[in-house]
């Protein structure tokens, strides 16, 4: 098991991309902290199974990216469990769509509040413990639309960019206490988030570009998680990995 005595904290685990990483995550040993905006029976019952089914904790955390407390009690939650924390996942984020005339500054603002200032104030809690050991591996998930900055997602664009400058920034300062940071940048991936952001008549149309000529699968990007949080990837530190059948 790639992930065994590990400790992985993982943002937005109870759906999509999250969801799959903690699956993934705790096969293959890893004792998981799940950070959900709002936990519900159900989540409960399927990270009850997981971790029967793999022997390793799975520890819930309200998490509300929109509220700064939300993110201090958190921190706070999580501090308190005296775990050694060796991997953090910054998967959870939002999205809008519309066209940058047609953007009011609010909806900006909230965007970045949720996927780039929280998760900015996430980090510094936690990783005053990595510093502390000497050890860690941050992972955050961006977007190929960082990238290609896509019509209609300057908001989101813009944000998942900030996310990947951040990491690289992150990996230079923090590599001296052994701590590596890297990004992932999936395309369009089987979620809700996707299914409710991208009409199906451009969806059809993007997937002709593609030259796998499909959307990834959560699964797909979670695979790649697991292999940057693992020793199989030790020299591999600011860097941005693209999961997206070939697009660039």
């Amino acid at each position: 098991m790639l992930l065994k005595n590990k400790v992985a904290v993982i943002t937005g685990s109870n759906r999509g991309i999250g969801k799959q990483t903690l699956e993934i995550f705790s096969k293959n040993g890893a004792d998981i902290i799940a950070c959900v905006r709002e936990s519900n029976n159900d989540f409960k019952e399927y990270t009850k199974k997981i971790s029967q089914d793999t022997k390793n904790s799975i520890d819930i955390v309200d998490l509300d990216l929109q509220s700064e407390n939300s993110v201090k009690d958190a921190i706070k939650r999580i501090a308190s469990m005296n775990k050694k924390i060796d991997i953090l996942i910054n998967n959870a984020g939002s999205i809008y769509t519309g066209i940058f005339q047609m953007t009011p500054i609010s909806k900006l603002r909230e965007i970045f509040e949720i996927n780039f200032f929280s998760q900015s104030v996430f980090v510094q809690g936690l990783v005053k413990t990595m510093i502390k050991n000497k050890s860690g591996n941050i992972i955050y998930i961006s977007s190929s639309s960082a990238i290609d900055a896509n019509e209609g997602r300057s908001a989101y664009s813009a944000s998942k960019a900030a996310i990947i400058t951040q990491a690289k920034t992150l990996s230079k300062e923090l590599g001296v206490f052994n701590i590596r940071v890297n990004c992932i940048a999936p395309g369009l991936t089987q979620t809700d988030m996707m299914k409710n952001n991208t009409p199906d008549n451009i969806l059809q149309e993007v997937i002709k570009t593609i030259p796998l000529k499909r959307v990834g699968d959560p699964n797909e990007i979670a695979n790649v998680a697991l292999f940057l949080a693992s020793d199989l990837s030790t020299y591999l530190s600011g860097q941005t990995i693209r999961v997206d059948g070939g697009m660039n």
